[in-house]
């Protein structure tokens, strides 16, 4: 038997379930669907300030509260300086959004799909997708699922969100799907008990280290447990000769700051890996269906960005979904171009610094900031999320970019050293694949 619904949200992460709030929320049936079954493990663990006021929004801010670690700020560290270089989020232009939380992706992901559970229509866990009929015309999209008992379930929507995230699962039917030419990179992470943090309120901040194959997080969890990861360049990963956990460990032993903070640390589960990092659409909606969130594009995740842009996502698409469904064109063609401009501001603001971040020029700027022409605190604006209101980032962003191309003319053959190895680094590597050990 197909079921008729509004809305049908394939995804049950941020992006699916913060879409799924506010469209049941404005009246519209919804229908939530993950294959997986709340709590899972998710990594990326580190929000940014601007995801307070949508926790707001949602009615979830005293739950993620709960689970969250305060994260004031982040401190860069390079092998390259004897020094390192921090900032907090107080200091950017608008100092209302102060901090950010660190938080299990497991539990926080879970909280805002109960929220959206305790709204939508229907709300399934356990539930893969496997069919998509996008209609057209007078036909209207239908949607297939298979629980995890092999039970088939039809939908007949009037649109279709997909929140798939990297499964890109319309993105990829309908061959939007590319790889970014101008960025490559894999990952292996694991969690450690006892890792040595900072002492006070810097104990909450993501710590990001470079080193000579690319950069790691450390990030602090309210339980006591710490997220460690190594983002690094795809020749690096397939160049792995022995099983993953030794290969991530040894990766660790290469930056002796790290190490040290590692040093009396317990390993508490056996690390993981991916690659194929970076990807993007080539176009965010169609006639009956928007892209949200990771589904859309995914960038490194140096800056935390993802979940943040995932909600932001989650609400611009809530606006083309509502003014499609309302029968208002005029309503639906200004949000359908303000979702447009939404999905490809976020990215594009954090992929700047991305592509140029183990450039040695960026990084001799980050570790001595800068807030001539307010350029430190445009930059802290960026980097605490703060794209989408009425924060003017313009004027400092330019004069900082002006500053980044004058130090490259100035020292052209270090620049011009760096641009080659940036080049080198992101060399297409179609064999590298997801791996878990």
């Amino acid at each position: 038997m197909t079921q008729e619904c509004d809305v049908v949200v394939i995804g049950g992460g941020p992006a699916g379930s913060t879409t799924s709030t506010v469209l049941a929320g404005r009246g519209h049936r919804v229908v939530l669907l993950e294959k997986e079954i709340h709590p899972r493990f998710h990594i990326g663990e580190s929000l940014l300030p601007a995801n307070l006021p949508l926790f707001e929004k949602l009615g979830v801010a005293d739950e993620i509260r709960a689970i969250g670690m305060e994260k004031w700020g982040a401190t860069f560290v390079s092998p390259w300086h004897e020094r390192t270089s921090g900032f907090e989020f107080g200091d950017a232009i608008d100092p209302s959004m102060p901090m950010a939380y660190q938080v299990r992706r497991s539990e926080f992901d879970e909280t805002l799909f109960r929220r959206a559970a305790r709204t939508v229509a229907e709300a399934r866990e356990g539930c893969r997708v496997r069919e998509v009929d996008l209609g057209g015309g007078d036909r209207r999209p239908e949607v297939a699922a298979t629980d995890a008992d092999g039970t088939v379930r039809r939908w007949r929507a009037k649109f279709i969100v997909d929140a798939s995230g990297r499964d890109t699962f319309i993105g990829n039917r309908l061959k939007l799907k590319r790889r970014n030419p101008d960025h490559n990179s894999s990952a292996m992470f694991g969690h450690f008990r006892n890792a040595k943090r900072d002492e006070g309120r810097a104990g909450g901040n993501i710590i990001i280290s470079w080193f000579e194959h690319g950069w790691f997080w450390f990030i602090p969890l309210k339980d006591g447990i710490t997220s460690v990861g190594a983002v690094v360049w795809p020749y690096y990963m397939k160049a792995r000769d022995r099983p993953l956990r030794e290969y991530f460990l040894d990766t660790i032993g290469l930056l002796p700051p790290l190490a040290a903070r590692l040093a009396d640390a317990e390993l508490v589960a056996e690390p993981q890996a991916t690659g194929n990092y970076s990807y993007e659409m080539d176009a965010c909606q169609g006639e009956n269906y928007i892209l949200v969130g990771d589904a859309y594009t995914f960038i490194d995740p140096m800056f935390s960005s993802g979940v943040m842009l995932a909600m932001n996502s989650g609400f611009a698409g809530a606006d083309v979904v509502d003014a499609r469904l309302s029968a208002d064109k005029s309503a639906e063609a200004k949000a359908r171009a303000r979702f447009d401009d939404v999905m490809r501001k976020g990215p594009q603001a954090f992929s700047w610094f991305i592509y140029r971040v183990t450039n040695p020029i960026l990084r001799e700027l980050f570790m001595f900031p800068s807030d001539r022409g307010g350029m430190k605190k445009a930059i802290i604006s960026v980097l605490a999320g703060d794209l989408f209101g009425n924060t003017y980032v313009k004027p400092g962003l330019r004069r900082f970019r002006l500053a980044y191309y004058l130090f490259s003319l100035a020292h052209l053959r270090r620049a011009l050293v760096g641009w080659r190895r940036h080049a080198f680094n992101i060399r297409d590597d179609s064999d590298m694949r997801p791996s878990r050990g």
